[in-house]
């Protein structure tokens, strides 16, 4: 099952809307095939793993991190190509939260006369598939804030100039991240003071595979020669009625997607309509960068599932560019607290990552 888990790893964020997933195949001791979930409308990992096996995989076990789906979707069931290539037991990390699954598969397992065992590696499968298992339950994107800070909670100094807030070994791991998300997001303003590209870029090298980028931009302000919307995978800018309609063909004509969206009490974009929205294209995760208004529009909103907070040992003073800006709390009881809180050495910077 290690193994499987570490093929699933492997491609997370490659498959969505589908979940990343393992499969290891097993006969008298030795590995005889393995696969994990190709990109949509590729094949399964059990589809892959069996490929590698052929005739090997009769009488032998699979080894699966997620429940064999049941029913006819992009691909066959894969419940029936297991039953179909004779494998005699399989050991299931965790059932598939989503309801066109969920029991079904094992079900139609254990009726074939094959031996179903649960359980082994459930809780590692369990926080690789934490944004599948959201968007299964909820139809909406696992949300991860990130920002990197001085000690005092500032994003950048008086001027604006956050060039850089975290030292190099901070950003090698922010960008090797990048390649297991979805989608990445950040507010107009963070493109107006750092023009970021938003791309996957682990050592330097342009990744692959890029998430979706985003920009809330409620009344049109980012520049058609922003970074954002040159080379480096797709871009929506999420909007509002009151941003300019020569300005949206403009960015439409750029290559980007304009997505208009209702307004909070602020006047802002709505960010639970845009998480619906995302939601309902298939997004699973999403990583929220910044910088301190759309962070505080999140926590405010109560939307925010993980943080990643990057802390420098830098102290800037002042009032401006604080790493969560919005509303916030009146009492000190009523914070955002986080759990299951891990800490990562980054150089002399230092990475908590919890769930709120």
């Amino acid at each position: 099952m290690l193994r499987a888990l570490e093929l699933a790893d492997a491609v997370l964020g490659s498959t969505s809307p589908n979940p990343s997933v393992g499969c290891v195949i097993v006969r008298d001791g030795r590995i005889v095939g393995e696969g994990a979930t190709q990109p949509v409308g590729g094949a399964h990992a059990e589809a892959m793993a069996l490929r590698q096996a052929g005739d090997a995989a009769r009488g032998a076990a699979a080894y699966v991190t997620l429940e064999p789906h049941a029913h006819q979707g992009r691909t066959p069931p894969c419940s029936d190509a297991l039953i179909e290539a004779g494998i005699a037991a399989v050991h299931v990390a965790m059932v598939d939260p989503n309801p066109k699954v969920s029991g079904v598969g094992i079900e139609a397992l254990r009726a074939a006369g094959i031996e179903v065992s649960m359980g082994d590696g459930a809780a590692e499968s369990a926080k690789l598939l934490e944004a599948y298992a959201k968007h299964c339950a909820t139809g909406l994107p696992f949300v991860i804030a990130k920002f990197a800070a001085t000690l005092d909670g500032k994003i950048a100094a008086s001027s604006g100039d956050s060039r850089w807030v975290a030292g190099e070994e901070a950003r090698a791991w922010a960008h090797g991240f990048r390649t297991r998300i979805d989608a990445i997001m950040c507010g107009v303003n963070n493109v107006l003071l750092d023009d970021p590209q938003l791309t996957a870029r682990p050592g330097g090298v342009m990744a692959e595979r890029q998430p979706l980028r985003i920009v809330a931009d409620s009344r049109g302000r980012t520049p058609l020669d922003a970074n954002v919307l040159g080379p480096g995978g797709k871009t929506l800018i999420a909007t509002t009625d009151a941003s300019p309609a020569a300005w949206r063909a403009a960015i439409t004509a750029a290559g980007a997607e304009i997505c208009v969206l209702p307004t909070d009490a602020n006047g802002h974009v709505d960010m639970a309509a845009l998480m619906r929205a995302l939601g309902d294209r298939g997004v699973l995760s999403l990583l929220v960068e910044g910088g301190g208004v759309l962070h505080g529009s999140f926590f405010d909103a109560g939307l925010v599932d993980k943080v990643h907070a990057i802390i420098a040992p830098k102290i800037v003073g002042g009032s401006a560019y604080p790493a969560v800006a919005g509303t916030g709390v009146a009492r000190m009881t009523d914070a955002v607290s986080l759990r299951d809180v891990e800490v990562v050495r980054l150089g002399a910077d230092v990475a908590f990552v919890g769930y709120v």
